[in-house]
């Protein structure tokens, strides 16, 4: 494993029956709770830290790192919600699943190339 505990790409080779969030994990170098984060967005869009901290049983700073990596992995959109009293809250909304299935096609699909070529140039 990485220095963060993600499993990586290489992670799924081996596996004979990897499930979803597994494959999600592995893929994108996210841990395993941060894949949970994204499902459960798929479930509850437009989710702010505190719900979904609530939802997931966790504390409100974890599911903000996890929210912030899969912002930073393209995963998740945020957007800001004006509060009537004054002030804002985020809201979050897991990016759609058709588009990170494809995401994660072209980032094995890329992974596979670079393996294939390591294959094609060894001993030339």
């Amino acid at each position: 494993m990485a220095e963060s505990d993600a499993p990586e790409i290489e992670d799924l080779v081996g596996v004979d029956e990897p499930n979803f969030r597994h494959v999600l994990s592995c893929v994108f170098g996210i841990q395993d709770h941060e894949s949970r984060t994204y499902l459960t967005l798929l479930d509850n869009p437009g989710s702010t830290v505190a719900e979904l901290a609530d939802e997931l049983d966790r504390d409100r700073s974890n599911v903000n790192r996890s929210l912030t990596t899969l912002l930073e992995k393209g995963l998740v959109d945020r957007e800001r919600r004006l509060l009537d009293p004054g002030g804002y809250v985020y809201q979050y909304t897991a990016t759609p699943l058709p588009e990170a299935k494809e995401m994660l096609h072209r980032t094995l699909d890329e992974w596979v190339d670079r393996v294939h070529d390591a294959i094609d140039d060894f001993g030339t």
